[in-house]
């Protein structure tokens, strides 16, 4: 057959309009991909959401002693000390050098507001972020630091302005910060989980 057949008024080029077809299909489904893509987006929740949402869990049984850890809630970080008994004593005997020794003023769940400040006393819960300006106060856990002075009972000092609370978060007194750290609501699930963001068991399942 010639070209000039081929090319013809009554010529179907069958291979030409299989492929116009098949990208014609392909077009349509990408489109409509990309149209429910929002819808899908839709479907998850947000990094914002997540953050300003649901609690987060620890394993407390990890932490040893007189250690310290740190969990992530609602983008704040949230200390977890195990406390020794050694440190549970010397709570006792600074409240004459406090701004609020009975958390009065500080902020804090009403299961919290005891001289511990905690629903267990070998565990303490609080927002790691200074009172003051919102810097994130260090652990310094261990009694008569030199740069701390004799008298220090152990705590933490927060290094952008000098502000110091002792083992259950309370200021001291000379502190920038005016208030006690404060305490995220929480509960024990067992012996071991801790939620946090929580007060109210019937949501620990959820």
């Amino acid at each position: 057959m010639s070209d000039s057949a081929l090319n013809g008024p009554g010529y179907v080029d069958y291979s030409r309009r299989k492929f116009l077809t098949r990208a014609t299909l392909a077009l349509g489904v990408v489109g409509s991909g990309f149209a429910a893509m929002p819808f899908i987006e839709s479907w998850l929740p947000s990094e914002r959401a997540r953050a300003l949402g649901g609690p987060a869990r620890l394993d407390t049984s990890k932490i040893d002693p007189g250690q310290m850890t740190m969990v992530i809630w609602r983008r704040k970080p949230i200390y977890v000390v195990r406390r020794t008994p050694a440190m549970l004593a010397r709570l006792n005997d600074h409240n004459d050098r406090l701004k609020d020794p009975q958390s009065q003023d500080s902020d804090q769940p009403e299961y919290a507001k005891n001289p511990v400040r905690a629903r267990r006393a070998d565990l303490f819960v609080t927002i790691g972020i200074c009172t003051h300006l919102g810097c994130l106060p260090k652990a310094r856990f261990a009694p008569g630091e030199p740069d701390l002075g004799s008298n220090w009972p152990g705590g933490f000092f927060c290094p952008c302005h000098g502000s110091r609370f002792d083992l259950a978060g309370r200021v001291f007194d000379g502190s920038p910060a005016s208030v006690n750290l404060v305490i995220p609501p929480y509960l024990f699930v067992d012996e071991k989980e801790l939620v946090i963001g929580i007060d109210d068991p019937t949501q620990a399942s959820a």
